[in-house]
């Protein structure tokens, strides 16, 4: 859904059943308040009053922008290398089996 809104392919995210018979802009800022709404943290999600406001124009777009900036954090995290992991592997890699399955 992400990559279709910012790819402005709402038509592929709307019921074809309503013919093309909406407003691009009012079906772009339903999306984003949903998106908004499914969070995977609950404390990120907002309130059920902000989600009515957001409806009704008022907040949205800066509650969209600050979003939009946490979630390009959120992908620069996700795809850098994990330290942790390497580190791991590293110390693993020039142990025996035996050595391996010892107590810890």
């Amino acid at each position: 859904v992400k990559a279709l809104l910012k790819e402005k392919k709402l038509e592929m995210l709307v019921d074809p059943d309503l013919q093309n018979n909406y407003v691009d802009s009012e079906v772009e800022q339903l999306i984003q308040v949903a998106l908004l709404c499914t969070q995977s943290s609950p404390m990120d999600r907002p309130k059920m009053s902000d989600v009515v406001r957001m409806l009704e124009g008022d907040g949205l777009a800066e509650r969209w922008e600050e979003w939009q900036k946490v979630e390009v954090v959120r992908q620069d995290i996700e795809l850098a290398p994990s330290r942790n992991s390497e580190w791991l592997l590293d110390s693993t890699e020039n142990l025996h089996a035996v050595e391996l399955s010892g107590p810890r």
